[in-house]
């Protein structure tokens, strides 16, 4: 069964299918909620998705299995809910015991009825008329108790009662018109809501922040880009650190064992790396953190001195796997260099074990057996007054989107973005505060496509280091993976408005449903009584669409218009469920 986004407003206005209700629509209220506590973050209910990945560990995988490689040809669209909000739509729905919990660009939380798509309540922050929104999305609310946590896009950390909907308190973390903001989901440890700023690309020099989850005051902020008197600060061989970058866009993964938060660090700024000499520490790194006080206890940099607009925004992976006759405590990420590191947890840090390329990659000449240095190739680093290409493009191997870890297979499931190239010319620009200042020339910024196709589902096995399989796809893909005990993969992320689902073995594509927009979304699994669901927001925008435009100057001459925006929950279940 397909619908189109006719097929859904059809049915909204039929009263068929849960649909977005008018602002002036009465606010109803949850009868009960179950509160989380940390317990239940560490030991989640299979059933619920209570984590921006589920789990702690970051696997993005879940433990149900009633949809499986045998029934995955049944899945079907149970309910659908248009959001009225265009841009893209990047958080997963979130679920505790039955109540769905879902942002929106714009900063809107909807609570739903995850088993009927009924609107309980929708909270709608009121935005600054002269924000500007570099990345206009958001990528979940926390939990904790009886409250959901919401960052903003105006730099600030919000507290919602989670039955009604209401605020509890507001609190300003950054200052917006200086070109801070956050597009995360918090982090929760033992009731201290973690969030990490954005703004790199205007000159912040950003942190990490830990408030009290009761009262909204501040416990503790960690800058990532230190200064000269601080631990790393002599990696900075100017006073460009005090605009460094270092942006956090990405919820941390937690090790309850070693009582460590890791979280990825963004690139330096502005670009090219003659504007900020040295290795610039802590940029384009994971960074471990200690949750109660932010002191940080060890970090790997991906690469030195970034050149390239190469973040390394997401957490890496906590897997425990083989190496060497061994368990170990694995730190596994794919990156945006487009190098799949493997790093080991230790008592002393964070130790070096492997690094090789999953997509095409010509500005690393070598890594360092022992450390994991990269040495560079001249000819493809970015400086000021030249023009450069180098492989991946700015968008690297993977970008925001998540990979996971599925617990089943014990494979690594990476959406990729192979043969798409790119150039920039630098430029040494002054700082205007609260401007845009990218050390690049916005007209050079091109695309150059290669080979026959870039998008790839990759399938590794990180305790060996070799591909199991891949999956092509022509254009890029853009979205978030979801594995399940039922041996599924399932993706959206493509310019066809596609949502799949594949053979976590094989690479097999099982089933396709074609939804009103892109899918950008990172998708869920949750169950309420007897049924097994999966979820995911539909909705086309930001880093998804600009690959579309510019792949629409190249040769592939895509249609930068192709791909309709507006967003739609849709949620599946098996057909007899009906």
């Amino acid at each position: 069964m397909r619908q189109s986004l006719r097929t859904v407003l059809m049915a909204c206005a039929a009263g068929l299918v849960g649909c977005m209700t008018a602002p002036w629509a009465a606010a109803q209220q949850i009868s009960s909620y179950a509160p989380v506590t940390q317990q239940r973050l560490e030991n989640p209910e299979a059933g619920n998705w209570l984590l921006y990945r589920r789990t702690y560990d970051g696997h993005g995988f879940s433990p149900l299995k009633q949809i499986n490689t045998d029934n995955a040809r049944d899945l079907v669209p149970v309910w659908t809910f248009a959001t009225g909000v265009v841009e893209g739509h990047e958080a997963p729905p979130m679920v505790n015991n039955g109540m769905m919990f879902v942002t929106t660009p714009g900063m809107q939380v909807l609570a739903l009825d995850a088993t009927t798509g009924d609107l309980i309540w929708r909270y709608k922050e009121k935005l600054p008329a002269d924000l500007f929104q570099l990345h206009p999305t958001n990528r979940g609310v926390a939990m904790w108790g009886d409250k959901l946590y919401l960052a903003t896009v105006d730099a600030h950390l919000i507290a919602l009662d989670a039955k009604t909907g209401k605020e509890v308190w507001n609190t300003k973390v950054g200052d917006y018109q200086h070109g801070e903001y956050m597009t995360l989901e918090p982090l929760v440890v033992r009731g201290k809501v973690m969030v990490g700023s954005s703004g790199g690309e205007f000159g912040v020099r950003a942190y990490i922040a830990a408030y009290d989850a009761d009262s909204g005051k501040q416990v503790w902020r960690t800058y990532t880009v230190p200064s000269p008197e601080e631990p790393g600060g002599d990696s900075w061989k100017s006073d460009a650190w005090k605009t460094g970058g270092g942006s956090v866009w990405i919820t941390g993964n937690y090790d309850p064992k070693r009582n460590l938060a890791y979280w990825g660090v963004g690139n330096a700024a502005p670009w090219p790396g003659d504007l900020h000499p040295g290795d610039d520490l802590y940029t384009s790194s994971t960074i471990g953190l200690n949750p109660d006080t932010g002191e940080i206890k060890g970090h790997h940099q991906y690469h030195w001195n970034d050149s390239w607009d190469w973040d390394e925004i997401r957490p890496p992976v906590l897997i425990n796997m083989q190496h060497n006759g061994q368990t170990i405590d694995a730190l596994v990420h794919p990156a945006r260099d487009g190098y799949l590191w493997t790093l080991q947890q230790t008592d002393n840090g964070i130790k070096y074990i492997s690094g090789q390329p999953f997509v095409y990659q010509n500005a690393f000449k070598s890594l360092d057996p022992q450390t994991g240095r990269p040495t560079y190739d001249p000819e493809h680093k970015p400086v000021s007054g030249k023009e450069v290409s180098f492989c991946p493009s700015l968008w690297g191997g993977l970008d925001w989107p998540s990979e996971s870890y599925s617990d089943q297979t014990q494979l690594l499931y990476i959406p990729a973005n192979d043969n798409m190239c790119g150039q920039m010319l630098g430029e040494k620009k002054q700082l205007l505060v609260g401007q845009l200042w990218l050390g690049a020339d916005p007209d050079s910024l091109k695309l150059l496509p290669r080979g026959d196709h870039i998008g790839e589902l990759q399938a590794w096995d990180p305790a060996t280091g070799k591909r199991v399989w891949t999956y092509p796809f022509p254009s890029q893909l853009f979205a978030s993976v979801l594995t399940t005990a039922g041996g599924l993969v399932f993706v959206g992320g493509t310019n066809d408005r596609m949502f799949r689902a594949f053979d976590a073995k094989t690479g097999e594509l099982l089933w396709q449903q074609k939804t009103n927009s892109g899918i950008v979304g990172m998708p869920v699994a949750y169950q309420v009584g007897d049924t097994e669901y999966v979820a995911v927001q539909s909705g086309w925008g930001v880093d998804a669409q600009r690959i579309q435009d510019s792949l629409a100057k190249t040769s592939m001459k895509l249609d930068p218009n192709a791909v309709p925006q507006g967003g739609v929950v849709w949620v599946f279940a098996l057909r007899r469920h009906r």
